[in-house]
């Protein structure tokens, strides 16, 4: 029955899922006077060709261009002083070229006085308009959140997270493998964050995807030949959770940490992320409960076609930024 109900959630996932981009552009924008601001626009130079993205200004604000950087890892940093008469409240950012870039663009605002305000701008959304800034909540509850965020509506590892629910078969077994994944993925995300680890986001990005097909192949083989990988589903899980951890260090950094309380929302992030799956795995528990009383069928080849559904995209994935790479 948890087969029956993991098919028909991720059926219906994959229908509406995106990947997360190769590497989200971020247009940081800091007070610095009243009604002026230091900002930075960050992009990578893998980028889908002619689909550059740049930030649009509110008409009532003047920018001045300070300096352009290409950074080690391959990041292109631009800086302007932004002066806004009329301050940002209420006025709107707009990144231009997102509908055919194929990536997304992080926009985060701190005022000089209340909480930094961020949000996700995509190909469907390429604009956005300022609110005014609230007390900032407390730091552990913000990373809290962003976690659990990150895991819930990051198609690629959310995608993975039900593939082992898919992959594995019994409670105890189900309980190890869940484990290890979050093993696997706390030690790189924490690593990284500190500077032990260093991989260029693309590379993490790719491997990601290569993760997911490679679950999707061990799911399709026959009970009668399982791989190595389903008969000790444990150890592929902590190893890709290794990779999985340098994603979520990614989104984290761009997302940006306090230094002076850094430890607290490193170890705030890494919760909301287990909260995350454990809230998959009980609504995918929950499901199967409930097929289970209803005494539904079981479609012939349904957990193949669920299997199919993490593969064809992982494939697609692999392509594209597999292809990013050479460009």
């Amino acid at each position: 029955m948890i087969r029956i109900a993991l098919a028909l959630l991720l059926l219906g996932l994959t229908t509406v899922v995106a990947a997360h981009p190769l590497a989200p552009a971020l247009l940081e924008l800091r007070e610095t006077a009243p009604h002026q601001y230091a900002v930075l626009w960050r992009t990578s130079v893998v980028q889908v060709r002619g689909a550059a993205v740049t930030p649009q200004w509110p008409a009532t604000c003047t920018a001045t261009a300070l300096s352009q950087a290409l950074e080690p890892n391959d990041a292109f940093v631009q800086r302007w002083r932004l002066d806004c008469p009329g301050g940002l409240v209420g006025a709107t950012l707009r990144i231009a070229g997102l509908e055919r870039s194929g990536i997304n663009a992080i926009v985060r605002i701190e005022p000089a006085h209340g909480a930094a305000v961020q949000t996700l701008l995509d190909a469907g959304r390429p604009a956005f308009v300022v609110p005014a800034p609230q007390a900032p909540p407390p730091v552990f509850a913000r990373y809290l959140g962003l976690g659990i965020e990150h895991l819930l509506l990051g198609p690629d590892h959310l995608l993975f997270v039900l593939g082992l629910l898919l992959l594995v078969r019994g409670m105890r077994a189900l309980f190890w493998t869940i484990t290890s994944f979050t093993l696997g993925h706390s030690l790189t995300l924490s690593l990284t964050v500190l500077g032990f680890v260093r991989i260029h986001p693309a590379w993490t990005e790719l491997a990601i995807a290569v993760s997911l097909l490679a679950l999707a192949c061990a799911i399709v083989r026959p009970a009668q030949a399982p791989s190595r990988w389903a008969r000790w589903p444990w150890s592929m899980a902590l190893g890709f959770g290794l990779v999985h951890g340098m994603g979520f260090a990614g989104a984290l950094a761009e997302i940006g940490l306090p230094q002076r309380e850094l430890p607290l929302a490193l170890m705030a992030f890494n919760l909301g992320i287990e909260l995350g799956q454990l809230a998959v795995v009980a609504v995918v528990l929950t499901l199967a409960h409930a097929t289970r009383k209803l005494h539904l069928p079981t479609p012939a080849g349904l957990a193949r076609l669920a299997a199919y559904a993490i593969g064809v995209p992982a494939a697609a994935w692999c392509y594209t930024r597999a292809a990013a790479l050479l460009v």
